[in-house]
């Protein structure tokens, strides 16, 4: 007779229900294709069960002292760190991202394993927090979860929701501040802790020059900046980056937009019970093609997994999972904030000419994003809108959504009069930026001239209807908004 289920096994099963879309998320960012992506996932959560099970059993034998470690997702999103890292360390690295695997053999990556007082300051203050507090920050500010869903399943009073978030954010900006002060520093850093701690807490302080300069060559100070400015918008990032590393922003804009989808498509938003509804439906509506709904069965295979016991490995649950590299999870971004040789395209894009291979990059194109033989050359940046581009049959929205001293994220977004069966969206920047990482397209970039372009997934985009991608980049001096955008040759109004 079958033991029956044990009540650690219901919570674990509701823990999968909450966190599994979250973990296979990051995972599919980690990896070079959809198969990997699930065999990652569940590997990464059988070893944060694991994690959250010595946790408990030290609290049960410390004296009733709770272990201090990270909320639910956050820790399932390192577990999958932790995993990849292994990956590398035992010869699989070919199943990961590239830059990811440069990541990973870079001194970037110890920062997060090694001495507890040389980690993000981010990583350190959600940690002290109580797990309560920690979980209600990260869910309403990297999650992106409406604030009455969040209050919903932290048992809150949806009327007070918003002022328990502000405490909660006053508490983590307290513990931030805190490990900031204990961090081993050099004196010119220690010279500028009060004025970083002073111009943060106003929302209408401007930065000293001398402390703006400092931030942009310190990346300890600029983090614990990051971290302590509560205001501005920056704070989502600071979390993401500060305790995922690798792939923080692009994770943070792909919760974004699956929250966005679900929005508009009027589904549920979880319960505090883990109801969120019918999961095969809500993964059909979130997931991009046909191919991913493949990722709802080996969802409901991952759970059995993870609640098997640890150390077994199941072969034949790999059986049957699609082989190609298209995206399994969320709505779209791959890549993270690190660029490296893996993101240099094999050619560009001049503006005169159709390249002549794909860039390799994060984008993650299942096909290469190669433009179609019947797509039009780039013009020559011009510099100045001509009568072409007031009639022009495309539309481009330039959106800057977050800048820091040496770089920024932004996205793109194109409306076209014209049905496409692939696009090439090319323009030019001023001031030297250059692009790192983009999502939903693939890079090239000769000079100032930046070519993007399709994906497998998105190639295709109706009459009157748009196509967007997001990037990473950086930028010295001036970042002013680029110009002379074109889609397959024809030049674009820039709204």
């Amino acid at each position: 007779m079958p033991d029956l289920p044990t009540p650690q096994d219901a919570a674990e099963a509701a823990l999968f229900s909450e966190c599994w879309d979250a973990v296979l998320s990051y995972a599919d960012l980690c990896t070079s294709g959809s198969t990997a992506a699930n065999q990652l996932a569940r590997e990464a959560f059988a070893l944060g069960i694991r994690e959250a099970r010595a946790a408990e059993e030290s609290t049960r034998h410390g004296a009733g002292r709770r272990a201090s470690r990270l909320p639910r997702i956050p820790l399932l999103l390192t577990a999958v760190r932790t995993t990849a890292a292994a990956w590398e360390a035992v010869g699989q690295g070919h199943k990961l991202d590239p830059d990811l695997r440069l990541w990973l053999n870079s001194g970037k990556a110890a920062r997060y394993t090694g001495p507890p007082l040389r980690r993000p300051i981010a990583l350190r203050g959600l940690r002290d927090m109580q797990e309560p507090d920690a979980a209600l920050l990260w869910l309403a500010e990297v999650e992106a979860l409406p604030l009455r869903a969040v209050a919903r399943r932290q048992g809150l009073d949806p009327a007070a929701a918003m002022e328990e978030l502000n405490q909660v954010r006053g508490l983590f900006r307290d513990r931030c501040h805190r490990n900031h002060l204990d961090t081993p520093m050099d004196a010119e850093c220690r010279s500028y802790v009060r004025l970083l701690d002073a111009v943060t807490r106003s929302p209408v302080a401007e930065t000293p020059e001398d402390l703006s300069r400092h931030l942009a060559t310190c990346v300890e100070c600029a983090e614990a900046a990051a971290c302590l400015r509560l205001h501005g918008g920056g704070l989502p990032a600071a979390l993401a980056q500060g305790v995922i590393g690798w792939g923080g922003l692009a994770y943070l804009e792909r919760r974004r937009r699956a929250a966005e989808v679900r929005m508009s498509a009027g589904r549920p938003m979880p319960d505090p019970d883990g109801e969120w509804g019918d999961p095969a439906a809500n993964k059909a509506r979130t997931l991009r093609n046909g191919l991913l709904v493949a990722a709802v069965l080996v969802s409901a295979l991952a759970l059995a997994v993870s609640l098997m016991p640890f150390g077994e490995s199941d072969d034949s649950a790999q059986g049957g999972l699609p082989t190609d590299s298209t995206p399994v999870a969320g709505a779209g971004s791959p890549a993270g904030p690190s660029a490296g040789p893996g993101t240099s395209p094999s050619s560009t894009d001049t503006g005169t000419g159709t390249p002549s291979g794909t860039p390799s990059g994060s984008a993650k194109p299942s096909g290469g994003g190669t433009p179609s033989a019947t797509t039009r050359t780039d013009p020559e940046p011009q510099g100045t809108s001509s009568s072409t581009e007031r009639t022009a049959a495309c539309e481009v929205v330039y959106d800057l959504v977050n800048q820091w001293p040496d770089g920024f994220q932004a996205t793109v977004t194109v409306t076209t009069a014209e049905a496409l069966d692939s696009w090439r969206v090319a323009w030019s920047f001023r001031d030297g930026q250059r692009v790192d990482q983009m999502w939903d397209a693939a890079v090239a970039q000769d000079g100032p001239r930046v070519t993007a372009s399709a994906a497998d997934y998105n190639k295709d985009v109706p009459a009157d209807g748009s196509l967007s991608f997001g990037f990473l980049a950086s930028w010295q001096n001036k970042n002013t908004a680029p110009y002379a955008f074109s889609l397959n040759g024809e030049a674009c109004t820039l709204s």
